[in-house]
């Protein structure tokens, strides 16, 4: 009789290129059912899905309330996406294992766990997700500190994306964290030619504030007509696509694209250059960011300018893949992109190509069949 897995994620499944990778070593085990927001994704057993009107955080005064005294069991199940799906989450198992996907999936993992393990993948460092956002840091990460620190030692494992939040996950809340990277799968990819007059720049990602999109627009703008810029952006609560939508509309050398999805990105990108990110290191979650991207841009096999941020640097460095810039700001990308050359170019590109397979998701699916193949064995 096959294994029955249950997986948990508070986002569009179908669009998220780390949970899409979890479930493709997850179904390598057993049926699996997910949950989360969105059609069904491609080769799960079942989907129970999330409304998309209903959020996973709590949205009436009395739930405000309770995060705002800190009374965090009684918030635990009680947002309105966390109430759609409970019931029909509790009664479609029993399951053999549970992955829950960050903090906020947690409560719903161990409410229908019964005797199986859980494995809780945090993504990144969740008491500070969303912590430039001054309400979300009031009243939303105690809640996540809340949950971590309750059900993290509860897990049969743990793992996050870079070696800097497994030792934060260590020190913060006693747990082993197992490092599984955000790297995407190894695309049979070559660079493409660098036209000697022209370097296309290109980004992707959300559309929001805290990527300094409007930086790049304006490094561009300034840089010049032998560059351009082309962005594919996702649209996201709080984000500002509108804006930049109308700040590109009458420029020349930036273009804005429709979103790609995850799985095509990176032959998408394979036309252009260099992959941009301008992230300013705010919080603990973002100085040890390593974000799809940086492995997508590899796939793609671009070269990299991006700021600086210490799980970054050591990669860039190892593997000459590009350029760290001074900050986050137009001034330093400009500076850093003034003088390259299409030797540079190139050679960044060949750099990415060289490091594709070290940079691809196979360690990290390594990583965690044996990490699953454990804990079914133990279950």
């Amino acid at each position: 009789m096959p294994r029955r897995i249950l997986c948990v994620s508070f986002s569009p499944i179908r669009d998220d290129s780390r949970v899409l990778r979890q479930l493709s070593v997850l179904r390598e085990f057993g049926d699996v059912t997910t949950v989360g927001y969105g059609a069904k994704p491609e080769g799960v057993a079942r989907h129970i899905a999330v409304p998309d009107d209903a959020p996973s955080l709590p949205q009436t005064v009395g739930g405000v309330a309770r995060l705002a005294l800190h009374l965090h069991r009684a918030v635990e199940l009680r947002s309105p996406g966390e109430r759609a799906v409970l019931e029909q989450t509790v009664k479609s198992g029993p399951y053999d294992l549970i992955v829950a996907n960050d903090a906020r999936a947690l409560p719903l993992a161990f409410a229908a766990a019964g005797e199986a393990l859980v494995l809780a993948d945090m993504h990144e460092w969740a008491p500070q997700e969303r912590a430039t956002i001054p309400v979300w840091r009031v009243l939303v990460g105690p809640y996540m500190t809340h949950l971590c620190r309750r059900y993290l030692p509860r897990a049969a494992a743990v793992t996050t994306v870079s070696s800097g939040l497994v030792r934060l996950y260590h020190d913060q809340f006693g747990v082993h964290p197992e490092l599984v990277r955000n790297a995407a799968d190894l695309q049979q990819l070559s660079p493409s030619a660098v036209d000697p007059d022209r370097i296309r720049l290109v980004h992707s990602g959300t559309a929001d504030p805290d990527r300094n999109i409007m930086e790049l627009i304006e490094a561009v703008e300034r840089l010049g007509d032998r560059f351009t810029l082309d962005l594919y952006l996702i649209e996201v609560p709080g984000g500002h696509l509108d804006e930049i939508r109308a700040r590109v509309a009458d420029s020349p050398r930036v273009t804005l694209h429709d979103p790609v999805r995850p799985t095509e990105l990176p032959r998408v990108l394979n036309q252009y250059d260099l992959g941009v990110f301008l992230f300013p290191l705010v919080t603990l979650s973002k100085r040890y960011h390593l974000p799809n991207k940086f492995f997508d841009f590899v796939q793609a096999r671009l070269g990299l300018v991006f700021s600086s941020a210490p799980e970054i640097d050591a990669r860039v460095q190892k593997h000459g893949l590009g350029l760290i810039t001074e900050d986050t700001t137009s001034d330093a990308l400009v500076s850093t992109l003034r003088d390259i050359t299409e030797a540079d170019v190139a050679r960044f590109k060949q750099a990415a190509d060289e490091a594709a397979e070290a940079l691809s998701s196979a360690a990290d699916r390594a990583t965690q069949r044996a990490l699953i193949s454990r804990l079914l064995e133990t279950a």
